[in-house]
């Protein structure tokens, strides 16, 4: 054996060997074949338009407060204890209803609080909130 000869297998490759590359070709054409005319098969939809008109989302609110002495005001004007009921029915009957907000006063019986909102519930209203003032430091 001769160091300056070489083998006949270890030569150097010159050309790029095109099989594979053809092969994998000839596979994405079949598939894109085969996925055209099923591409082109649609449904129909009939979508629904946007408007880009601000809708009226936010229903209204009814200010319930609930003064020292007992007395019920509907917003910011006292009512009687027999006019509650049938404002607040009046109120449940809107679409969308509106949210009651109930505003007691820390001095005031917690007894006139759990009235107004049992009223509300007989009424109908569902959706019943409390509006509290933070503490200050």
């Amino acid at each position: 054996m001769a160091f300056g000869t070489q083998d006949e297998s270890d030569e150097v490759m010159n050309e790029i060997n095109m099989t594979p590359l053809v092969d994998v070709m000839l596979v994405l054409l079949i598939i894109f074949i085969i996925t055209v005319p099923v591409m082109k098969h649609a449904v129909n939809i009939d979508l629904p338009r946007a408007t880009s008109q601000p809708q009226d989302a936010k229903p209204d609110a009814i200010g319930l407060s609930v003064k020292a002495d007992g007395t019920y005001f509907w917003d910011d004007a006292a009512i009687r204890d027999e006019d509650l009921v049938p404002r607040l029915t009046t109120e449940a009957r809107k679409e969308p209803q509106p949210e009651l907000h109930i505003r007691g006063d820390k001095d005031a019986r917690y007894e006139r609080v759990a009235q107004a909102m049992s009223a509300a519930q007989q009424a109908g209203l569902r959706k019943i909130g409390f509006v509290t003032e933070p503490q200050k430091k």
